[in-house]
């Protein structure tokens, strides 16, 4: 990897190390550069823009994200009802222990969305994987698959979210988001009923 490379993909891991532990306000340019040991100007060559480098970290956070999808995937090939179950777990999974990084994905208020980041390329698939998957288990009369899935995307965001702010645990109790993500997928799939 050309050094230039190196440099790039170290303020990058050092910006997403950062949401470990602060909040995507935390990430600015100055701060990255100090703990990746190089010059504040230096995140300038590689991001012309804070909106840049937010967007190569949100990007890594995609990446991430779409690893452990399609680990989970794996596990449970040839059922799509599975696999939307396996999907929708993982997403909440990893919003819960990647709170800020989570936070930042869905910021496009923050984010270049389009352009040569191709934050739009790593997100938009997995969002058609749903739909995919949709389409495979749906029952019939529901809505297109690509309203449906979107659906369940908004239910299962709203989930995670809830469930990283406590509300879920305060309002019902629970311990584990499981019955809330169940309870999702039969209000949109119909009952599983294997």
């Amino acid at each position: 990897m050309p050094a230039d490379d190196a440099l790039r993909d170290r303020l990058v891991r050092v910006g997403a190390e950062l949401l470990r532990t602060e909040s995507p306000g935390a990430l600015s340019l100055r701060e990255i550069a100090r703990r990746a040991g190089v010059s504040h100007g230096a995140p300038r060559r590689y991001f012309p823009t804070h909106k840049s480098l937010l967007s190569a970290i949100a990007r890594s956070g995609f990446a991430d994200l779409t690893a452990e999808i399609e680990a989970a995937l794996r596990e449970t090939a040839g059922d799509p009802r599975s696999q939307i179950t396996g999907l929708a777990r993982v997403y909440v999974r990893f919003a819960a222990a990647n709170r800020s990084m989570f936070e930042l994905m869905f910021r496009h208020d923050l984010l270049e969305t389009g352009g040569e980041l191709g934050l739009r390329d790593a997100s938009l698939p997995l969002f058609q994987l749903l739909v995919d998957l949709v389409a495979a288990a749906g029952p019939a009369g529901q809505p297109s698959a690509r309203v449906t899935a979107a659906s369940i995307w908004a239910a299962l965001h709203g989930t995670a979210q809830l469930w990283i702010w406590g509300s879920l645990t305060l309002a019902t109790g629970a311990t584990d988001p499981g019955p809330f993500i169940d309870a999702t997928l039969a209000a949109h799939l119909g009952k599983d009923t294997r």
